[in-house]
């Protein structure tokens, strides 16, 4: 069986040229970069090579980049950073729609005793500025934004909400996990303080991911150690993968205008042909998102069963639901921008890549009709091609169900 990979969002398959480029470094250049022989030096070197390609996707000097394990740990040094090099601020403003490890780490961080406001969005999932600016006060430690959501590729205005707390004297960090690669970066032409990648999300592999952090910024180290990465983050470099995302980092780079137009025209074909089905939406902004990002709800359906039945037909995608067994709740993203929860339960989100091709789309076109209409065949919400009306609803015998109940 074909498999058609639509969820580059969650992980991208490593690129061949990314591999070759890592597989000396497993065992020919196998030296230590802190040591002082030839051996070690080699690799010192091809460091310095691979942290210039990362600059130059960024629009930063070699010098801001902090190398992490992920983006995960990215986020949170900056989080960290902001509130221990700035110990009389207590406040820290974030969204509704952020990342788990964003709003995980302020959920902790509220019950040490920090403010932490979360500032909404409107139905199409843009950030309300309004709430934001009123939000900034001169207790705010940090401002940490995404730069385009993980589940629907929303963009929010990041250089100039970053402008914003500049001129109010804020520390300012995004989460550009999902942007870097996929729209035009130039850090020097921003006032961002610090930014979050993770490599695997740019055809690298997982378990390697970097911290911007501009240079004059203060910094407090996450990870205590030795003299790695200017004594910024402690611990022997994770070479070979490193390698590899300054390599993902130049493909990057000249893959993006292919990215920005075959990318986004295979995406829109793929959408304009998912809402031709009855009963579907998109969420999000149309045109203020990622250009290989669609989050599509297939109302009075589960979207873990969607996602069942598709990777049975080859295809593979993710839900824009936080399902988990025997829980109802839908995704903390949809239920903030206010998508209806007949909705909102039966969301998925595609998301392509370059890898991606025309004959994938078109084969997908016949199998996602199907795949709907199996499923609200049986579904105790659909009756006769059509969702059941209110009154019916109520005969329903699920009795915990929320769209009874």
């Amino acid at each position: 069986m074909q498999t058609i990979y639509f969820d580059n969002n969650a992980t991208t398959a490593v690129d061949p040229e990314v591999l070759e480029a890592m597989l000396p470094y497993f065992q020919g250049h196998y030296g230590n970069p802190s040591s002082m022989h030839h051996k070690g030096g080699e690799v010192a070197t091809a460091l310095r090579e691979a942290r210039q390609r990362l600059a130059d996707l960024l629009g930063c000097e070699p010098g801001e980049i902090i190398y992490t394990s992920c983006g995960t740990e990215s986020d949170n040094t900056a989080m960290w950073s902001a509130l221990r090099t700035q110990p009389d601020r207590r406040h820290l403003v974030t969204s509704r729609v952020e990342h788990s490890a964003i709003i995980n780490n302020a959920a902790f961080l509220k019950r040490l005793g920090y403010q932490i406001t979360e500032v909404g969005v409107d139905r199409e999932g843009r950030l309300d500025m309004d709430q934001l600016l009123k939000s900034l006060t001169p207790d705010t430690a940090l401002v940490t934004l995404l730069w385009a959501n993980n589940e629907t590729g929303v963009l929010f205005p990041i250089e100039e909400i970053a402008q914003l707390c500049a001129e109010r004297g804020l520390v300012f960090h995004t989460d550009a996990v999902q942007a870097v690669g996929k729209i035009p970066i130039n850090l020097k032409a921003t006032k961002i303080d610090m930014l979050s990648l993770a490599g695997h999300k740019i055809h690298a592999p997982k378990g390697i991911g970097a911290l911007y952090v501009r240079k004059g910024l203060k910094f407090a180290p996450f990870m205590i150690g030795g003299h790695q990465e200017g004594g910024r983050r402690g611990g022997t470099e994770n070479v070979p993968y490193i390698i590899g995302l300054g390599v993902a980092a130049r493909l990057a780079g000249e893959r993006l205008p292919e990215e920005n137009t075959r990318v986004k025209a295979l995406r829109d074909r793929l959408e304009d042909g998912l809402l031709k089905i009855p009963y579907t939406m998109v969420n999000g902004h149309r045109t203020q998102r990622l250009p290989n990002t669609t989050n599509i709800s297939f109302e009075y359906i589960e979207g873990e069963s969607i996602l069942f039945h598709l990777s049975h037909a080859g295809i593979c995608a993710s839900s824009g639901s936080a399902c988990t067994s025997g829980s109802l709740e839908p995704s903390h993203v949809l239920r903030a921008m206010g998508v209806p929860f007949t909705a909102a339960h039966g969301s998925i989100r595609l998301s392509l890549a370059t890898t991606n091709t025309e004959e994938e789309v078109t084969e997908a076109l016949k199998i996602f009709p199907e795949v709907v209409k199996k499923l609200r065949d049986l579904s105790p919400f659909w009756k006769d091609d059509g969702p059941v009306v209110e009154s019916e609803m109520l005969s329903c015998d699920a009795n915990n169900c929320q769209i009874c109940n």
